[in-house]
């Protein structure tokens, strides 16, 4: 589980822009259904939902990646618009739609894991965004691919563009390096029984899974939130009533939802700004 390919196997009615259209003077938080390279094996470019904040560019950005099960027109519904709403340019990446994939808990398709850096050089095309200033947050599965962007490899080199910060809400952990390139924050549940906790602990603690320290002082540390009674999913009040997905335990706790957002919001600021230009 620590090679690259071991972790590779693990592993509507909206307008649609191409990448070259002038998005800047569309200050509005809905969301935008665009359309941009990469090369994919089908005809269809990769598509995700874009929303600028209200208020004049550039502004900082945040690139969103789905977990699992899919679900990017939910995730942008509940945390595109609240960044948004907080004063960041957002690109929530559809990693499945145009691949033709429903579902991809047994495995990480290999073509998803550059993903994060499409969005990134997509949204380096854009006026509206201050390029200093993006930073990935990732969910699950997406928040593995979130972390192994900015974690130093093959990946993190694969762009001349780069993430200033990462955030990975209950990534799974293991066989992740933790060598990160940028500040990196995650956030997970105390009972989450599918991307436990202690591996998380264990990366952000410099061991890895055979009790190996990393060498001191290599990478940039990783800070973590571990909520106490939070499960898998527990920022998404549709899981209200808890469910099991592949015999793991998912449900919402409003506590660790609210406690996420606020941590997130101050990590973001500490590390790419608010929406008003830095000096």
């Amino acid at each position: 589980m620590t090679d690259f390919a071991k972790i590779a196997a693990l592993l509507a009615a909206l307008p649609i822009w191409g990448a070259g259209v002038n998005l800047a003077a569309a200050a509005d938080t809905s969301p935008r259904l665009v359309e941009f390279e990469s090369p994919l094996a089908g005809p269809q470019a990769l598509q995700g939902y874009l929303r600028l904040p209200d208020g004049r560019g550039p502004s900082p950005a945040v690139v969103l990646l789905h977990g699992c099960g899919g679900g990017w027109r939910a995730l942008d519904e509940r945390w595109g618009k609240r960044l948004a709403e907080w004063g960041y340019v957002t690109l929530t990446v559809d990693r499945f739609g145009t691949r033709g994939i429903t579902s991809a808990c047994t495995g990480v398709p290999p073509a998803t894991l550059y993903d994060a850096y499409r969005a990134l050089n997509f949204l380096a095309g854009q006026s509206s965004v201050d390029l200093s200033r993006v930073a990935v947050v990732g969910f699950s599965q997406g928040a593995m691919l979130a972390l192994l962007s900015v974690e130093r490899g093959q990946i993190e080199r694969s762009s001349s563009e780069k993430f200033r910060a990462a955030i990975g809400f209950y990534p799974p952990c293991l066989g992740l390096k933790g060598n990160m390139t940028v500040p990196t924050l995650i956030l997970i549940g105390e009972l989450d029984d599918w991307t436990p906790a202690t591996e998380c602990r264990n990366l952000v603690e410099g061991r890895d899974d055979w009790g190996i320290s990393r060498e001191k002082g290599q990478g940039i540390p990783i800070e973590i939130t571990v909520y106490p009674g939070a499960y898998h999913d527990f920022d998404v009040p549709s899981l209200a009533t808890p469910v099991k997905m592949l015999g793991h335990h998912l449900e919402f706790n409003e506590q660790a939802r609210d406690r996420s957002a606020d941590a997130l919001r101050k990590f973001l600021q500490a590390t790419i700004g608010g929406s008003e230009k830095q000096p």
